[in-house]
C-alpha cells in the first residue's frame, strides 16, 4: 500500500452510532417564534420520544395558536411574547428554541437564560458582537447549556473536513478561501422580515455567511479573529424587477445580498470570504484550505445547503512527486436522521446529561464577531481590528 493509499484510508470511516435516549426524563419544551424556521424544529421535536411541547410565544396575535394546531399538537399555552411565556412558572420550562428574526434573537435567550431555561438559538446567533457578549456573559451566568443553530456541524462530510485539518496532513494552515451564494436567492417567499433591516439586521452575510465561516473557523479550531477589511452591496435586492409579484418589496431591502472580506486570524492564517444573496455568476467559487504541507478543495454547491458539492481532493506531494487525493462523498445510511434532527437531539442530550453544548458560544461568537466586523469595515471604507470584550 503507498502513502497515498495510507492517506485516503485514514479519512474512510465514517459512521456515528445510535445512542440511546432516556424517555423517563422528559424535557418541557417552548418555541419563541413560529415562523417558518420554527417548522424545522417542531418538526424535530415531534421525534423526539422524551419531549413533550407545552408553550409557544409569537408576537402577532394568533400566529403561536395557528402554529401548533396546523402541526396538530395539543394542549399548548400560547402567548404575546417571550416575557409572559417565561414568567408563567407553571409551564416549568426545560428548555425553548428561539426561532424569532435576527435582531430579536439576543433579548429572548438572555431572558431565557436568565430564567434558568436551556437555550437553542437558530443562526445566526445575533446581529452585533455586543449582543453576543450579552447573551454569552448570561450564558455563564445561568450555568445552563446554550447551544447555537448550525445543523451543517453533523454534516459526516463536514466532520471529514474538520478531521482532515486537524490530522496534520496538511500541515501549517496559512490561507482559507470561502464563502458561498445563490445566483438568484433572496429570501422572500416568507414575505420581507429577513430582507428589512429593523428585522433582518444583517442579510447573506448572516443568513447562509455564518455558515461558511463556520465550516473552515471550526476545522482550524476556530481562531480568533484580528483584523477585517469587508465589503457589502444591495445591488440586486433594492431593484423593483428582481421581485415581479411584489416590487415594494425593493424599498423594504436594507440589508446586504453580497458580501466579501479579508480577515487575519490568530495563528497567522488569512480568510479570504464571499458570500451571496444574489449575483451574476452560479458560484463564488471552491472553498480551499491551503498549508505547508497540502492543500484541500471543497467542491461549492449551487445554492450553500450545509454540505459539500462534489468529492473533496487533498493536493500533497508523495516521493516527490505531485498528487492527488480524493475523499469520497460520505452518503447517510438508509433512515438515518437529518440533520436537523441530529440538531435537536443533541441540544436535548446536553440538556439531559449536563454535557457541554453541541454548538458551542465560546466559538460562535468569533463568528459574530467577523460578521458584525464585516459589516462595519465596510461602512467605514476601511479596515478595522476586531474587538471583542472581556467575558
Amino acid at each position: 500500500m503507498g502513502k497515498d493509499d495510507a492517506i485516503l484510508n485514514q479519512f474512510k470511516e465514517d459512521q456515528s452510532s445510535d445512542s440511546h435516549v432516556d424517555t423517563g426524563k422528559r424535557m418541557r419544551v417552548g418555541i419563541i417564534g413560529t415562523g417558518w424556521i420554527a417548522d424545522a424544529h417542531i418538526k424535530s421535536y415531534l421525534k423526539m420520544p422524551d419531549v413533550d411541547i407545552v408553550a409557544g410565544a409569537d408576537l402577532i396575535p394568533g400566529k403561536a395558536e395557528k402554529f401548533f394546531e396546523k402541526w396538530g399538537v395539543e394542549n399548548v399555552k400560547c402567548y404575546k411574547n417571550h416575557k409572559e411565556m417565561l414568567d408563567d412558572s407553571s409551564l416549568k420550562l426545560d428548555a425553548v428554541s428561539v426561532c424569532t428574526y435576527n435582531c430579536q434573537h439576543a433579548e429572548p435567550t438572555i431572558y431565557a437564560l436568565n430564567k434558568g431555561v436551556h437555550v437553542l438559538l437558530e443562526k445566526p446567533m445575533c446581529v452585533t458582537t455586543q449582543e453576543a457578549v450579552d447573551i454569552v456573559r448570561a450564558e455563564k451566568a445561568s450555568g445552563k447549556v446554550l447551544s447555537i443553530g448550525f445543523q451543517p456541524r453533523f454534516d459526516a462530510n463536514m466532520k471529514k473536513i474538520k478531521e482532515i485539518v486537524q490530522s496534520g496532513v496538511l500541515g501549517k494552515v496559512y490561507y482559507i478561501q470561502t464563502g458561498g451564494g445563490r445566483r438568484r436567492g433572496i429570501p422572500t417567499p416568507f414575505g420581507t422580515t429577513f430582507i428589512e433591516k429593523e428585522t433582518g439586521g444583517i442579510g447573506a452575510l448572516g443568513d447562509i455567511g455564518c455558515y461558511s465561516l463556520d465550516m473552515v473557523l471550526n476545522a482550524v479550531g476556530y481562531p480568533r479573529p484580528l483584523t477585517v477589511s469587508g465589503y457589502k452591496s444591495d445591488f440586486f435586492g433594492v431593484r423593483e424587477s428582481y421581485y415581479p409579484k411584489h416590487p415594494e418589496y425593493a424599498k423594504k431591502f436594507g440589508v446586504d445580498d453580497f458580501a466579501a472580506a479579508f480577515v487575519r486570524l490568530e495563528g497567522d492564517i488569512i480568510l479570504d470570504f464571499r458570500i451571496a444573496w444574489a449575483m451574476n455568476m452560479d458560484t463564488p467559487g471552491d472553498t480551499i484550505i491551503l498549508g505547508t504541507e497540502g492543500g484541500l478543495r471543497i467542491p461549492s454547491t449551487e445554492c450553500w445547503n450545509g454540505t459539500v458539492g462534489g468529492p473533496m481532493k487533498i493536493y500533497h506531494e508523495v516521493a516527490g512527486m505531485q498528487v492527488e487525493t480524493e475523499i469520497p462523498i460520505i452518503k447517510p445510511k438508509d433512515n438515518a436522521p437529518s440533520l436537523f434532527d441530529m440538531k435537536i437531539r443533541s441540544f436535548l442530550d446536553a440538556c439531559k446529561n449536563g454535557t457541554p453544548a453541541p454548538v458551542p458560544s465560546s466559538q460562535i461568537i468569533y463568528n459574530q464577531a467577523i460578521i458584525d466586523g464585516i459589516t462595519k469595515s465596510s461602512e467605514l471604507g476601511k479596515e478595522i481590528q476586531i474587538e471583542i470584550p472581556q467575558i
